[in-house]
């Protein structure tokens, strides 16, 4: 069970990354690890904490349509 809601608050991340700004994104971050800390572990709200950093520091792909 535990390893379902870590990989659910990290699928939240990514949907976040592809949905939003990346200012709104990191907002957004911050609010699931705020909420994650209630439901999950110490060990595991650890690692949720490690791949969002990471997802922040990563560039936002932008797809733009030639019309």
């Amino acid at each position: 069970m535990k390893n379902v809601l870590l990989q659910a608050c990290e699928e939240l991340v990514d949907d976040a990354k592809t949905g939003c700004s990346d200012l709104v994104f990191k907002e957004v971050c911050l609010e699931i690890l705020s909420r994650a800390k209630n439901v999950l572990n110490g060990e595991d709200f650890k690692r949720l904490v490690e791949y969002a950093s990471e997802q922040m520091t990563q560039e936002a792909i932008v797809c733009v349509d030639n019309v």
